[in-house]
Order: structure tokens, then sequence, then C-alpha cells
């Protein structure tokens, strides 16, 4: 059965040749606890996805900022990539109203949560590269991403989160935060990874992502909100 999302399409302005693969991009996967024709999520498209934006986001950022060191370009993807800026990305053209979920998740904000949202980005952009190739996905990205890209090359300190929090941690305690990894679940291909961001045996935050580099970013993140709030 074919859902076919039509306001995104609209939105989008991209015919799917394929378009199963719109409604598999966009079954997140609480909804297969109730009774639903797909029975396969977006995990491994958001697999797939996450690939695809991180080389176009290397490629981009390589080509337009040659005189920048490498630190500086990896903290500059980060930020580009993260699981919020993502997000925004994704409500820029209303991502969420068109997400499948469980009548639980959409009871409980589902539509509105940030990592929802980047992973179901991830995912669309794992079904446009399958479905209309590379030529497609740059003219997704440069339409959607390229904005938030050229926002984050105006700050004039581009730090990474982990960066950002071990200067706050440091400054407020002097203590440098480490993290560790709680647990970890999924196939190889679609693995989830739970991190704690830590001063000293205390432990100040979590966080999770489909790797443990942006498990952890999602923890220094939210460390660093619970800091400033004290």
């Amino acid at each position: 059965m074919v859902f076919l999302a039509v306001s995104l399409i609209n939105m989008i302005d991209l015919k799917f040749k394929h378009p199963e693969l719109l409604d598999l991009a966009l079954t997140h996967r609480s909804s297969l606890n109730e009774s639903r024709p797909l029975k396969e999520s977006n995990e491994r498209l958001e697999f797939l996805g996450d690939a695809v934006l991180e080389l176009w986001v290397s490629n981009y950022l390589y080509r337009h900022f040659p005189k920048e060191a490498e630190g500086k370009l990896t903290n500059f993807r980060s930020q580009i990539v993260r699981t919020e800026n993502l997000a925004k990305v994704a409500e820029s053209f209303n991502l969420g109203q068109d997400i499948i979920l469980s009548k639980g998740e959409e009871i409980h904000g589902g539509r509105e949560n940030s990592s929802i949202l980047a992973d179901t980005f991830e995912s669309l952009l794992g079904a446009i590269y399958l479905d209309r190739g590379q030529t497609a996905v740059d003219k997704f990205l440069i339409k959607y991403l390229l904005p938030s890209i050229e926002l984050i090359s105006q700050q004039k300190n581009i730090k990474d989160p982990k960066s950002t929090f071990q200067e706050i941690s440091q400054s407020q305690q002097g203590i440098t935060p480490h993290y560790d990894t709680l647990s970890e679940s999924g196939p190889d291909h679609q693995k989830k990874f739970e991190v704690g961001a830590y001063l000293g045996d205390k432990l100040i935050a979590k966080g999770t992502g489909a790797s443990k580099q942006r498990a952890e970013e999602a923890a220094a993140i939210a460390a660093t909100a619970t800091l400033l709030k004290n």
C-alpha cells in the first residue's frame, strides 16, 4: 500500500519513481506496533541517508572553505549535521506532519520531536538517493540545507557541542567531562547508542544517536543546557 504524502511531495517538488520508498522513509518504528500495511521502519534508510549527508556536507565544506584546517571543517560539519539543526531543516518543509507514527507517539509530541525529525530527514535523503540519484540529492540539499550552512558559517567561533560543554564545565567546576556508553541496541546496520556525559562520577545528561559520536554530541548539548540552568 502506498500512502503518498501529497503535501510533502508538493512542498519539496520531487516526484518519486518508486513511491513506496517515500512511504518507507516516513515510517517510524513506533507505527509497526499497530496494524499497518508496512512491516519495516525507516531505520535502514536513515543509515544510508546519514552516510549520504555526511559525504555531501564534507564535499561542500572542502570545496567552499579551502583555507580552513581539518579541525575547523570537522567542527563545522558537526554543527550542520547535529540533531537540532537537521530538525529545524525538517520543520522548514513541514516534514513532521507526514511521518507515520503510532497513536501513542503522536500524542506525546512525536511530530515535533527533534530526534524523530532529524532521523526522518536522513531517511528521506536516503530514499531520494535510491530513487532519483545524486543529482536529486544535490538539488534537495541546496534548497533546504544550504541556508543553515550559510548561517552557521557566519558564526565567528564554530565549536562542536563537546567542546562547548567542556569549556563551560571547566569554567564552572574545574572538571573535564568524560563520556560512557550506557547501552547499544539494534543490528549492526542500524545501531542505536545511549551515552552519558559525566563530570567526575556524576551523570549530568544522556544522549542517543545512530553512532557513539552522535550520541555523545546529543549528551553534550543536554549537559550544557543543564549546567546553564544551574
